[in-house]
């Protein structure tokens, strides 16, 4: 039931060719009779430049206030609840401390 089912292929399906022989050759060198002229204009950069025009700064400048303003949001946030919790913790330690205080004193 459990058992996986492993398929039976007695022959590959793929395509079969005869290995290729390479022959060795000989290299013959030359030596060029005339220089090579030098160029005349300075050939493009073959990296490529990201052209900024002004509404694209524009547009990076909004995302990444933007992104200032969540990341800010989210963490005075956290930051609030923490507080938040530790004065709740602060108060509830102090009644219970007024609690267990009267009681004493009975």
């Amino acid at each position: 039931m459990l058992r996986p089912k492993i398929p039976t292929m007695p022959t590959p399906t793929g395509l079969a060719s005869r290995p290729v022989v390479i022959e060795p050759t000989t290299v013959i060198q030359h030596t060029p009779t005339t220089p090579a002229p030098a160029p005349a204009a300075q050939a493009p950069s073959s990296r490529l430049a990201v052209q900024l025009t002004p509404g694209s700064v524009l547009a990076l400048v909004g995302g990444g206030t933007a992104v200032v303003l969540v990341v800010g949001t989210v963490l005075v946030s956290m930051l609030l609840a923490v507080a938040v919790t530790a004065a709740s913790v602060a108060v509830c330690a102090l009644v219970i401390r007024s609690l267990i205080s009267s009681q004493h004193h009975r």
